[in-house]
């Protein structure tokens, strides 16, 4: 059955976000919002990004503006694709623009510096709790240029309220990307956070070249770790076993394409974290990340000392081979705690 049309508003016109608009663009007229105006005229003119993607064509369904009163006017479906820090500036900006009936969509993985709020909690503070029941997270192993390749993905869209992320799964859903519905939120955020702090450890690990039996672990653990704060959050247990948890995890660590484990491996040869972030185009989540999961976790009582390990080393207390000593040498215990 085909979707039916509906006005879609994508914020952010980075990788994910371009993706977003030309994967929804097959069946919905797309309002895109890039921060910078130059970029979003560009678009215009020559229907491609020329910052993100720029190989991919784009299609006269996505219109770009760097308006955001015109990104939002009347649109039932708002998708935010913009990086963690940028939320709460961006989304309280919109807010005045979004219809009361819109179904907000977040694509963004992280934990927000000094607050220490999931991307759910920074929505609900900025949009009002009377959006909350229309809040989807998306979340799951989908490298934005296979997306726009029409490469076989497969997402989670988690929601308190199943029947908005249904909403959302019957408009999005092509032959290509695979959505299913879940509503674990918290699991699903934390998952789709942590798992790039992990990608960094798997990084310096591939880059000190230790072996698959240490990438093994190091993911396993990571995984560990993930859902022990996830479920003191409140989270189920078994979505760290899903698209959003093992699946992303699986993707993030190990894909070229990864820009938290390119972050890991520059480390491990030596090259220092600041001239490794200045020199990517893209935003690294897990270098935030790591700090905010290790205070969030210290908040909540919780032991991760695989993030703990990745924040002193991105802290400068220990160099990476001393990192790799450092969770090898911890007191022997069971493999359930």
């Amino acid at each position: 059955m085909q979707p039916v049309a509906i006005p879609i508003g994508v914020l952010g016109a980075g990788s994910f976000g371009t993706c977003l608009a030309l994967l929804c663009a097959r069946e919905h007229d797309v309002a895109l919002w890039a921060r910078n105006p130059e970029i979003a005229d560009a678009i215009n003119r020559e229907h491609r990004n020329p910052q993100y993607l720029s190989d991919v064509a784009l299609p006269p369904q996505v219109r770009a503006t760097a308006d955001l009163s015109e990104a939002l006017a009347d649109q039932e479906l708002v998708i935010c694709a913009v990086p963690s820090h940028g939320v709460r500036d961006v989304m309280g900006r919109a807010a005045r623009f979004l219809s009361e009936e819109a179904i907000v969509v977040s694509t963004v993985k992280g934990i927000e510096v000094g607050t220490w709020m999931l991307m759910h909690q920074v929505l609900e503070d900025v949009l009002g709790v009377g959006h909350q029941p229309r809040m989807v997270f998306l979340s799951g192993p989908s490298f934005a240029q296979e997306v726009a390749e029409r490469r076989p993905t497969a997402v989670t869209l988690a929601c308190a309220v199943e029947s908005y992320a249904i909403s959302v799964q019957e408009s999005i859903s092509t032959p290509w990307f695979r959505c299913y519905t879940h509503t674990d939120v918290v699991g699903t955020e934390v998952a789709g956070a942590l798992k790039n702090v992990i990608a960094i450890a798997v990084g310096i690990c591939d880059g000190l070249d230790l072996g698959q039996n240490a990438r093994a672990a190091l993911m396993t653990r990571g995984l560990r770790e993930t859902s022990r704060l996830a479920v003191q959050l409140g989270a189920d247990p078994m979505t760290a076993l899903g698209l959003a948890g093992v699946g992303d995890l699986i993707l993030t660590c190990t894909g070229d394409l990864s820009r938290n484990r390119r972050v890991g491996l520059e480390l491990a040869r030596g090259r220092e974290l600041e001239e490794i972030v200045s020199g990517m185009k893209q935003v690294a989540e897990g270098v935030r990340t790591t700090r905010a999961a290790c205070a969030l976790a210290e908040l909540h009582g919780v032991e991760m000392p695989i993030c703990q390990g990745i924040r002193m080393l991105l802290d400068g207390e220990l160099s990476p081979k001393d990192c790799v000593d450092y969770l090898m040498t911890r007191q022997l215990r069971n493999e359930t705690e």
